[in-house]
C-alpha cells in the first residue's frame, strides 16, 4: 500500500514497474477538506476515548475492590458483549436509536415528545454513542489491570493519616492506576481514529469519519493509489500518537511483580 501511494494511477498490472510519483500526495495537500475530515475523526476519537475511559474506570474499580468473590462473575459478563459479531453489535444500537426503535418508542410512551426524534441516529452523536458502547469493555481491563496493583495497605495507611475515602482515591489510587487509564485511552482512541464501519451504519452523511473516504476510494472510485494516500496519512498519524503513548506509559508498571 505504501509503494501503491506512489502511482500515478492503475493502469497496466498491478505488480509492473512504474515511475514513482508525489501527485497523490499533491493531490491530498491540495484539497483540504480531507485534512480536515482526519481531525474532525482525530477530535471524534478522542470524544470517544475520554467519555470510554470515565465510564469505564467505575467499573475496574468495583471489579478490583468491591467486587470480592464474584469478580470472575462479573469480569465475565463485562466481557459478554465480545461473544457476539461487532456488526451485530452496531446494528442493534441503529434499531435503538432509529424512529421505531427502543428510545422513541419509550418516550412516546411515556409521554415526553409526540412524534419520534430524527436527531438520534445518522449523526456524529449517534457514532460517539455506539463506538463508547462498544469500546468500554477494552477500556476496563487495562485499568483493572493497574488497579490489580494497588494493595488495600495502602488504603489503610492513608486512612491512619487521617485520609478521607475522596483523598485516598485522589494520592493513591488515582496515581497509581493512571499508567491503566492512559493505556485505556490510547486503545480506544487510536482504532477509532480510523473506523469506518459504526459511522456507516448509524452515522449517515453527517457522521462520516476519515476511514469512511478511505473505503470509498477502494470500493466505489477505484483509485487505489489515492485511497493508499490516505491511508499513509492516516498510518502517519496514529503512529505519532503511538509513539506519544509509548513515551507517556510505563508498561512495566502492569506487569507482574
Amino acid at each position: 500500500m505504501f509503494a501503491l501511494s506512489f502511482r500515478a494511477d492503475l493502469s497496466g498490472p498491478l505488480l509492473q514497474l512504474w515511475a514513482p510519483t508525489l501527485q497523490q500526495y499533491a493531490d491530498l495537500v491540495a484539497t483540504p477538506s480531507y485534512l480536515r475530515l482526519l481531525g474532525t475523526s482525530i477530535v471524534v476519537a478522542a470524544a470517544v476515548a475520554v467519555i470510554a475511559v470515565l465510564l469505564a474506570y467505575p467499573l475496574a474499580y468495583f471489579l478490583r475492590f468491591h467486587a470480592g468473590r464474584r469478580q470472575g462473575l462479573y469480569l465475565l459478563l463485562l466481557l459478554l458483549p465480545f461473544w457476539t459479531s461487532y456488526l451485530l453489535r452496531v446494528v442493534a444500537w441503529r434499531l435503538m436509536l432509529g424512529n421505531d426503535g427502543v428510545v422513541n418508542s419509550f418516550l412516546q410512551s411515556v409521554g415526553l415528545i409526540n412524534e419520534p426524534i430524527d436527531a438520534l441516529l445518522y449523526n456524529r452523536a449517534a457514532v460517539i454513542v455506539t463506538l463508547v458502547y462498544v469500546w468500554i469493555p477494552f477500556a476496563a481491563l487495562p485499568m483493572l489491570a493497574a488497579l490489580q496493583r494497588v494493595e488495600p495497605h495502602l488504603h489503610e495507611a492513608a486512612a491512619d493519616l487521617y485520609a478521607k475515602p475522596s483523598e485516598q482515591f485522589r494520592r493513591v489510587t488515582l496515581p497509581l492506576s493512571m499508567p491503566g487509564v492512559l493505556i485505556a485511552f490510547f486503545l480506544v482512541f487510536i482504532p477509532t481514529v480510523g473506523e469506518y464501519v459504526t459511522p456507516s451504519l448509524v452515522g449517515g452523511t453527517s457522521g462520516t469519519m476519515y476511514g469512511n473516504i478511505i473505503q470509498d476510494f477502494f470500493t466505489r472510485a477505484a483509485n487505489w493509489p489515492f485511497g493508499s494516500a490516505l491511508s499513509m496519512i492516516m498510518l502517519a498519524t496514529t503512529l505519532v500518537f503511538s509513539a506519544v503513548a509509548v513515551r507517556l506509559i510505563n508498561v512495566r508498571r502492569l506487569l507482574p511483580s
